[in-house]
């Protein structure tokens, strides 16, 4: 019997996806529920498994962009299993020669051919002119720079270095090219104004210091930044509520409710998956929720679903050495804070001179939805938090606070 296997669809709206990486190849031998592709969405990279145990037949290219419910493989369940085999192993990359008829070789590949192969007369005019034949595509067969070649060739106008000046392409995924077009559609369709201010980290830091291993070990997690960004945010988006919006056609739309999406680096790009109802949970939730999700985005388990909604965003973009940024809004969202590296700076405290870990924050938001003083009053109301949390995030009883 042969099994036609067909795109599932990965979640709502979806409609294609693409073959991001094969991992078997074709006519080998698959088990039921072993890992056959990974298949890439607008939102999210998934894995393939068969339906079946048998021989497959591939019907789709890596690359190749098919249509939700599309076959994509034949299984023949009736295929006896091999004796001692052991189910496939995942697909190794391959060279493959470029296809001439596609394009030409680009420099990197026109070098292998060029370099040292001018005709003799082409050779001279080439060093009369002092170019480098590395430099220069030949248009004769294999490759071969022609005399017509050397005569049209044109000398840098730089420093000539006998280098390599290679280039290569690739396609990008869907998820980078999804991810491409909403920052572009945030930038063009919304009114977007970032504003600024700096926090001094000392009171989290000494928090830290002092309960951060009491912490880890009645919890079994860390005690970072991002549970007292986070709640600080959820104290912020209660006091102004516009920055808890968005805009639904003619409508502002509010929530009750702080959904807090997350950026984090995965091995597709950038992902945001959500921790839900975050105004319900304490240090140790934030941080457990923080965990699990970023843990399921580098593995390439997230799933649709966990990135899907969001009312605001928290871009942590001092973990790769940022200083300050503007932070580009998290559509349909109106706002979104990025944070920054902590860098110990003079400041002025009391009338003296004191070095302190600042770091600056950011708030880019929908300026459509949001005026100016609440987006001023939000930002102020998070450094407010982040430099009084015993006070503010932890009902001056931090040990308690912390041990929830």
């Amino acid at each position: 019997m042969i099994l036609e296997m067909k795109v599932p669809s990965p979640g709502e709206s979806i409609t294609e996806v693409e073959i991001a990486e094969w991992l078997v190849q074709d006519g080998d031998y698959v088990e039921k529920d072993q890992a056959i592709a990974e298949v890439d969405s607008d939102k999210a990279t998934l894995e393939l498994p068969a339906e079946a145990s048998g021989t497959i037949t591939l019907k789709a290219e890596e690359g190749d962009a098919v249509e939700v419910g599309a076959i994509v493989c034949l299984i023949d369940t009736a295929a006896a299993k091999p004796e001692g085999s052991e189910p496939a192993a995942k697909v190794e990359k391959k060279e493959e020669a470029p296809k001439k008829e596609e394009s030409k070789p680009v420099a990197s590949e026109a070098k292998t051919y060029a370099t040292g192969t001018p005709s003799p007369a082409a050779k001279k005019i080439l060093d009369e002119k002092g170019i480098s034949a590395s430099a220069v595509s030949g248009t004769g067969r294999d490759g071969r720079i022609t005399k017509d070649d050397a005569v049209k060739a044109v000398p840098s106008m730089g420093t000539p270095t006998g280098g390599s000046r290679g280039e290569s392409r690739s396609k990008l995924s869907m998820l980078r090219r999804k991810v491409a077009e909403r920052l572009v559609e945030a930038k063009n369709t919304t009114a977007m104004l970032t504003t600024f201010n700096e926090v001094d980290m000392s009171p989290i830091f000494n928090l830290r210091k002092e309960y951060k291993e009491a912490f880890k070990a009645k919890h079994g997690v860390s005690l970072g930044f991002m549970s007292f960004f986070t709640l600080a945010v959820v104290r912020a988006l209660k006091l102004y509520p516009a920055v808890n919006s968005m805009i639904d056609g003619k409508e502002m739309v509010s929530y009750d409710f702080c959904d807090i999406s997350i950026a984090v680096s995965g091995p597709k790009g950038l992902m945001v998956p959500v921790i839900r109802n975050a105004e319900n949970l304490t240090f140790r939730g934030v941080e457990a929720e923080v965990k699990r999700l970023a843990l399921r985005a580098r593995d390439g388990q997230i799933t649709v679903d966990e990135m899907t909604g969001g009312t605001f965003t928290i871009s942590n973009g001092g973990v790769f050495g940022s200083m300050l940024s503007t932070p580009i809004i998290n559509p349909p969202q109106s706002g979104i804070l990025g944070m920054h590296n902590i860098v110990e700076r003079p400041v002025a405290v009391n009338g003296n001179v004191e070095i302190r870990p600042i770091m600056y924050v950011a708030l880019s938001y929908d300026h459509r939805i949001i005026d100016g003083k609440e987006s001023v009053g939000f930002l102020v109301a998070v450094k407010e938090a982040l430099e009084n949390p015993a006070e503010l995030l932890m009902d001056n009883d931090p040990k308690r606070a912390l041990e929830m």
